[in-house]
């Protein structure tokens, strides 16, 4: 039996892929396993090869995905000649016999530099290029359990003893390999059949006939196999445990922070906050309705900021979440938002750029583009979750921070944290807490909204009663427009201050984080979701006697910069190093604008793949065999 196991389950786009690892990931976590799982996919809607890579462990929760992988579960041919380098040794295999003669220049779906790189390789491993011989190398030379199943006849043979017609027949492939999957993982029957039942709650034909397919297989595979990827019984002792994706845990940290009216045009990976919230905005007590949150899907990224905006003027909690393309477009109304110091939240997921870029891969390269979008200087505070319960708190603290410092606020994450689903800790709901800053919400009369003697004057929202102007051009006390020159420097300073203001009240603590043993011998620091690689990977180098700690960037405007300094001073400039998912090190570049610290060392990877454990662990090593930059590019 295994503590841990890595697995990889692929197959085109739109063939069950994303059911299949759902009733995976509730499986295990009903049977109180850690897992985390990422989905990586093209921009396509049906056909481009898609896969998940799952992490499961009996003794902890996990952090971050690794390679090798122990189990490859697939669907198609290309899934294996895609990942089969990826299985370690004594690994499975479950795949299809009836793709045995497929030959790997005969997918039209695959890249034609994966296809060159395989032709090369093949010739030195003396494969001809079919699944029936990459598989027969598989077990010969790795030792790896191909356990094939014809998929088509088990479907064909299923169909017609429960008299289901061909073309929804074809649908169940997926619980063909979520049952071999669960038989090899030792799944028992009370979590496969709860998977079931939560995934296709309502569905009573739908979870019977999969009942009956993951049954069987299930039995099959334990009748013909004696895997070696068992998990052991869990160790962890938590009693209860949150399925979650990383966008579902930001759009439940807005409902309970407070949201009333979330705006955004679809857009990848962001959209699906919005559908939670969407499907979640009657807010009940006691069966009543006590509130509600108006979701808007708007014409254009222009019109849902514009929106959002309004909504923050009235004195709602108001968001927008959008990438990177969609953000270039809100610049000019996040400006407006600075000069009327609204306390608008946008919720930004990185993914590949410029442009398009890769629509569905991630990426860390918006950093100093978030910093400092829009024409002219204004504040704004810039936080960046590190995992899925900073996730959560910090999507409420977005709101709060917003409405004290009357600012807008960026809320950084990127695609790896979006589309990863992991077993978490439900949230301590004792540390959230609410603060709305002075807002007004009945007045009457004309009223200074920009008080030049406070930083922070009463916020007199619309519907007050209060008469009160904002326009986009220079203003004075009341709103109105003034281009004089000593109105100008009283306003314009009086609104960059607000950001020294909140850089003394945030407590530093909460703005950086610091992982490892004091007296570390190498310093590793980063944003956003590189956390959990990092945290991991410093544990691992422990155990093999290299001290290295990880410092994690959580707001990253205002800038911690005092306590950085002081934990930075106890290493060697050569021991500090930069991890980061973007080419220029932007972390890196940042902190040397705001402390004058030089971290001369990188670990960067922009693929769009995440940083993995393994890959992370060898960098660090080459790092300290004196390489001054390592770029990585694992995953395929």
């Amino acid at each position: 039996m295994r503590d841990e196991a890595c697995l990889i389950i692929g197959g085109p786009q739109g063939a069950g892929l994303e059911t299949t690892a759902q009733l995976l990931t509730i499986s295990l976590a009903r049977l109180r396993y850690g897992v985390i799982s990422d989905r990586e996919y093209f921009s396509n809607i049906v056909g481009r090869h898609s896969y998940i890579h799952l992490r499961a462990s009996s003794i902890r929760l996990p952090r971050s995905l690794t390679y090798p992988i122990q189990l490859l579960g697939a669907m198609d041919a290309e899934t294996i000649f895609t990942h089969f380098q990826d299985v370690e040794r004594g690994g499975v295999l479950v795949y299809d016999l009836s793709t045995e003669n497929k030959a790997f220049d005969s997918i039209p779906s695959m890249e034609k530099e994966l296809v060159d790189r395989l032709k090369r390789l093949f010739g030195e491993l003396g494969v001809d290029g079919s699944i029936k011989s990459l598989v027969s190398y598989m077990s010969r030379e790795r030792g790896i359990i191909a356990a094939g199943l014809n998929y088509a006849d088990l479907i064909a043979s299923f169909a017609k003893r429960i008299a289901l017609p061909a073309q929804q027949a074809s649908r169940y492939v997926s619980a063909i390999v979520y049952g071999a999957i669960a038989a090899f993982l030792g799944l028992n029957q009370s979590s496969i059949e709860y998977a079931i039942a939560a995934r296709f709650r309502g569905r009573d034909q739908i979870i019977s006939i999969n009942k009956l397919i993951v049954g069987e297989v299930y039995q099959l595979i334990r009748e013909r196999h004696q895997s070696p990827v068992t998990l052991a019984p869990s160790a962890l002792n938590q009693s209860e445990l949150m399925v979650v994706s990383g966008n579902d845990v930001v759009a439940m940290g807005k409902i309970v922070g407070g949201v009333r009216y979330q705006s955004y045009y679809p857009i990848t990976p962001a959209a699906d906050e919005s559908f939670f919230i969407e499907a979640n905005e009657r807010i009940e007590f006691d069966g009543s309705d006590i509130a509600s949150i108006v979701v808007l899907q708007t014409e254009d990224e222009i019109a849902a900021i514009a929106s959002a905006i309004g909504a923050a003027l009235t004195g709602a909690r108001a968001a927008t979440c959008t990438s990177g393309p969609g953000f270039s477009l809100m610049v000019e109304a996040l400006g407006w938002a600075g000069i009327n110091e609204v306390p608008i939240v946008v919720t930004y997921y990185q993914r590949g750029g410029p442009s398009t870029g890769q629509p569905t891969r991630g990426s860390q390269a918006d950093l100093l583009f978030a910093l400092h979008a829009s024409h002219g200087e204004f504040p704004r505070i810039v936080i960046s979750s590190g995992d899925h319960l900073e996730a959560f708190y910090d999507a409420i603290e977005a709101f709060n921070l917003a409405e004290k410092y009357q600012m807008p606020v960026i809320h950084l994450l990127d695609k790896f944290l979006a589309n990863t689903i992991t077993t978490m800790l439900p949230p301590n709901l004792d540390n959230v807490r609410i603060e709305r800053g002075r807002i007004v919400t009945i007045s009457s009369g004309a009223q200074k909204r920009f008080d030049s003697f406070e930083k922070l004057p009463p916020r007199f929202v619309l519907g007050s009663g209060a008469i009160i102007w904002h326009s986009g051009d220079e203003h004075d006390e009341w709103g109105h427009i003034n281009e004089d020159p000593e109105n100008r420097e009283k306003m314009y300073r009086r609104r960059m201050e607000k950001l020294a203001l909140a850089d003394r009240e945030i407590p530093e603590e909460s703005r950086l984080s610091y992982y490892g043993e004091d007296d570390a011998d190498v310093l590793l620091v980063g944003w956003g979701s590189v956390k959990g690689a990092a945290i991991d990977s410093i544990e691992e180098l422990g155990k093999e006697g290299i001290k290295a700690a990880y410092m994690h960037l959580r707001i990253l405007s205002p800038f911690p910069s005092r306590l950085f300094k002081k934990i930075v001073e106890r290493f060697d400039a050569g021991k500090l190093i930069a991890v980061e998912h973007n080419y220029m090190a932007q972390l890196a570049i940042l902190i040397n604008m705001r402390t004058g610290a030089k971290i001369e060392k990188s670990i960067v990877k922009y693929t769009g793949r995440p940083i993995y454990q393994n890959e992370l662990i060898e960098a660090v090593k080459r790092i300290l065999r004196g390489e001054s930059r390592v770029v990585l590019s694992h995953g395929p």
